[in-house]
């Protein structure tokens, strides 16, 4: 008997949450074949077998908490299992190991089962769709989540409706016992226990501040809208606000380095290097993914890299290294709508700026003139406790300067 061990996950991860189990009891696993998925606090990992056998024992169900090194489960490296391997299937589309206590139904179904991957799986659970019904282009025939995505099921008739609906994952609806009216109650993912935690944590630990000012963003709408065009056929990517942000960011952070520091015990720790955080949304919660040496990265690169950071953190695919160790923090509550804000702060860091929605507002041009100009709010939380107020309003004008003069951001290079 081997045993299934929850594996070294990160420097920083203790724990997870099994998500969904791959395989069942008495299913024939293969050694390095995925047979959990693993939800933590930032990402999920899929979990491959050490051994192959037969999976004999879950001591560990889904949405069960496991912690590093603890034994979840037993595969017999002996047995016999009623269930082909993959291997075996992608060896034999024929030849099927059939047990002589499977019925005809049965042994088509084994026969049948889609390969996916766990992603895959969960985003079809989620969305009530049978991973048999899915085309996929992967030439081994492994249905992705791009796949799940696209695909569009067929319209069952108001009749059977009701019956195929799935309920929502987790949730039950009771009556409150104190007025006896309707509730539901949904646990909590792993991802945003650990945002609800860090959230209070850094409101508890840091000294958080937050000061505000605006941006004429005249200048750089008129820059993107003579080079668009351009731009996207040299470099295959849009000219968005956000490369923008990132350069003057930087620039900005080089005049005043404290607001990429960090405090570790009795010591600032000021950072000599420029790894920019870009929040992005996901039904799963808020996510930080960096890119890395902002400050040596073109203005395509920048745009390039946070495309890529924020499609893969939509499909569930960021790294744990994609996720850690940035400097500082830009969050865009602007795409939703957002007029004014005061982020919190991405701890340990000590610094994040907040982007809101563009909009035309009355602006005094001289003491004669008023025009409607494209106006940003802009906010900057800041710790207080190695940042004064003074370094953090220049901070913020600096980044208003370069953006109402952003010719000045090509120079910075």
């Amino acid at each position: 008997m081997a045993e299934i061990k929850v594996p070294e996950l990160a420097e920083s991860i203790f724990e997870g949450t099994i998500s969904s189990w791959l395989k069942k009891p008495g299913d024939k696993v293969e050694k390095g074949e995925y047979i959990l998925e693993l939800e933590t606090d930032k990402v999920n990992v899929e979990i491959t077998a050490e051994h192959e056998g037969i999976l004999a024992e879950v001591h560990k169900g889904e949405g069960d908490t496991v912690q590093v090194g603890e034994v979840i489960g037993v595969i017999d490296e002996s047995g016999q299992s009623n269930t082909p391997t993959a291997k075996e299937k992608n060896e034999s589309q024929e030849v099927v190991s059939e047990p002589a206590n499977q019925t005809t139904e049965e042994k088509q179904e084994v026969k049948n089962r889609p390969i996916a991957s766990p992603a895959a799986r969960k985003l079809a659970r989620e969305k009530g769709i049978n991973l048999a019904e899915v085309p996929t282009q992967d030439p081994l025939g492994r249905v992705r989540v791009q796949d799940i995505e696209s695909y569009e099921q067929p319209q069952p008739t108001q009749a059977v409706q009701q019956a195929v609906t799935p309920a929502p994952r987790q949730a039950v609806v009771q009556t409150n016992s104190d007025d006896t009216k309707p509730v539901e109650r949904v646990r909590m993912t792993r991802r945003r226990q650990t945002i609800a935690k860090r959230l209070v944590e850094v409101q508890h630990t840091a000294a958080m501040l937050t000061t505000f000012n605006e941006i004429d963003m005249t200048a750089v709408m008129n820059l993107r809208k003579r080079r668009k065009d351009q731009f996207f056929e040299q470099h295959d990517v849009r000219l968005g606000f956000m490369s923008f942000f990132t350069k003057a960011v930087v620039a900005a952070l080089k005049k005043f380095p404290l607001l990429n520091a960090e405090i570790q015990g009795d010591e600032i720790v000021l950072k000599k290097y420029y790894d920019i955080g870009v929040a992005v949304s996901t039904d799963d919660g808020l996510v930080v993914p960096v890119v890395r040496e902002a400050d040596r990265l073109t203005f395509a690169q920048i745009e390039r890299e946070i495309l890529n950071l924020a499609k893969k953190a939509r499909d569930n695919k960021l790294t744990l290294k994609e996720l850690q160790g940035g400097t500082f923090t830009i969050t865009n509550g602007g795409v939703f709508g957002s007029l004014l804000s005061t982020p919190i702060l991405n701890g340990p860091q000590v610094g994040i700026l907040g982007m809101h929605k563009i909009q035309l507002r009355p602006v005094a041009i001289d003491e004669e003139r008023m025009e409607n100009r494209p106006m940003m709010y802009i906010a900057l939380s800041y710790d207080h406790r190695i940042i004064d107020g003074k370094e953090a309003v220049s901070f913020l004008a600096t980044i208003k300067e370069l953006l109402e003069d952003p010719e000045q951001l090509l120079l910075e290079g």
